[in-house]
């Protein structure tokens, strides 16, 4: 457990009594019922977006300020039985919990200590032994239903709608694309299904053997057209527009008619990558300006992002993968959230983690396999848009629409040699202003202005709201999830071993 020194302890303890219960802060007194509520706090977080539990601090609506402050030496047992049963009580067990230890001022005015418990987002989904499963809400933790459950576990990756089942006739998927995968696999004994089965895209639904949606994906014709009527999609739609922004309305400023790309996965996967450099090798008349402009991203990017969107969607939903070319950049849209505790902002360093194993294991078999980097294509991704001096590959997570879906953006925009200075100060002061730019790249107030205001414009920075004109300042539109309790260098040295 990591324990801090009196000094620093005090001036973070103060700073912890300013802060509200939130949908990843909670306070707990350690009485004797605070175990189960303890537990139940911490699988909620874990099942959420993480958190963090302050044990001897009670809430603030019972006591103010430094009367708050009880301290875990009121009843040290109950910390040691949450200790244990945090490896029996919680199923499967949470990973990578952290244990701060600071020293205080109790309310009493002697000297004690309070724990504060962080907790990330799992990548999987817990259970509270015979008690339930539950997720975190604005300032309090509630059961989930069976239904919610079922959701997370998708979401997750815990789950995925590839190994289902789905009634197409086996006569549908013997195509030409299955018999390049049959020389590929080498598997020579048996049926078209009985094969099938040998290799877990076919399984029984009562006592009828089915195609698995995997199955349907990789060898049908037509995957999409056949899973329509299922509810669900599986194609490529690419959109060419004029200009930087998607124009609504009754007449759209797309430069070409939207093009579909359908196939088995594999196809589909080399038919939307050739589309979509053939458009940029051609290169884009600027809107209103009549000069043009080529597409400088590393031929590596744009596969890679086409992959990812295919491998790692979330079959279950009604949407298509949708590839968007603007003047200064290109979108890809998939469907579906990240799975696991992947985040857009850690995912330069997690990598991808696969929601569809099952597709991707298969698609490696074919005799011309796509480029596929086992969860290394990410950093690759990055890798090749600094070497080629543009901004990194920028995540984004919509879960607001109808239906969600994680989009890349890659900018046809030379990255400035001070960007990797600004970045990295935002990555740790959390947002910079005018003066901060002035320092780091040694410029006069307007210069900095505008380079603020042109970063502004090509998406690599947002303005913070509700900040006056002196006052103001931005951040990049992602953010590392930090716990800002525990941001300082002293409390990220842990010792795990509680």
């Amino acid at each position: 457990m990591n324990e801090l020194n009196l000094e620093q302890a005090e001036a973070r303890v103060a700073n912890l009594l300013r802060a509200s219960e939130s949908k990843t802060l909670e306070f707990k007194r350690v009485s004797g019922q605070m175990v189960n509520k303890a537990l139940i706090a911490i699988s909620a977080f874990a099942n959420t977006d993480g958190g963090i539990l302050v044990l001897g601090v009670a809430d603030a609506r019972q006591e103010i300020g430094q009367k708050r402050l009880y301290g875990v030496e009121e009843n040290p047992e109950s910390v040691d039985d949450l200790r244990r049963k945090l490896s029996t009580q919680i199923t499967p067990v949470i990973g990578h919990l952290k244990f701060f230890r600071w020293a205080c001022k109790l309310r009493d005015q002697s000297m004690g200590h309070i724990v504060l418990i962080q907790v990330g987002k799992s990548d999987k989904v817990h259970s509270v032994a015979d008690n339930g499963t539950f997720k975190r809400m604005d300032a309090s933790s509630r059961q989930m239903t069976a239904e919610e459950i079922t959701e997370l576990s998708y979401q997750r990756g815990v789950r995925s709608a590839e190994t289902e089942t789905i009634d197409v006739e086996f006569d549908l998927l013997e195509t030409d694309t299955w018999k390049a995968f049959l020389a590929g696999r080498g598997l020579k004994v048996g049926t078209f299904p009985e094969q099938l089965n040998r290799i877990g895209l076919a399984s029984k639904a009562g006592s009828k053997l089915m195609p698995t949606r995997a199955t349907v994906l990789l060898f049908a014709d037509e995957p999409g057209s056949l899973l329509a009527s299922f509810g669900t999609r599986a194609d490529i739609r690419i959109m060419v527009y004029d200009g930087k922004q998607a124009v609504a309305g009754a007449t759209p400023n797309l430069r070409k008619a939207p093009k579909t790309i359908r196939g088995p996965l594999v196809d589909l996967i080399d038919k939307a990558v050739a589309e979509v450099l053939d458009e940029l090798a051609k290169g884009l008349t600027l809107s209103g300006s009549g000069f043009k402009t080529k597409h400088l991203y590393p031929e590596r990017v744009v596969k890679e992002a086409i992959v990812n969107a295919v491998i790692h969607r979330d079959y279950r939903l009604n949407r298509d993968i949708f590839i968007k070319i603007f003047d200064d950049r290109i979108e890809v849209e998939s469907p579906g959230i990240f799975p696991g505790n992947i985040t857009p902002s850690n995912i330069d360093k997690a990598g991808s983690k696969a929601r569809n194993p099952l597709i991707a294991q298969n698609l490696r078999e074919f005799p011309i396999p796509p480029n596929i980097d086992a969860g290394e294509g990410v950093k690759m991704m990055f890798a090749e848009m600094a070497s080629a001096k543009l901004f990194p590959p920028q995540y984004s997570q919509n879960t607001t629409a109808a239906v969600e879906s994680v989009t890349v953006t890659l900018r046809n925009l030379e990255r400035p040699t001070i960007w990797d200075e600004v970045s990295h100060w935002i990555d740790t002061q959390g947002e910079i202003a005018n003066a901060d730019l002035c320092k780091i790249a040694k410029v006069e107030t307007l210069a900095s202005s505008r380079m603020l205001k042109n970063w502004v414009e090509q998406g690599v920075l947002i303005q913070l709201p509700d900040r006056g004109k002196r006052n103001m300042a931005y951040t990049k539109p992602t953010l590392p999830e930090e716990q800002t309790l525990l941001s300082g260098d002293e409390d990220n040295k842990i010792d795990n071993q509680y």
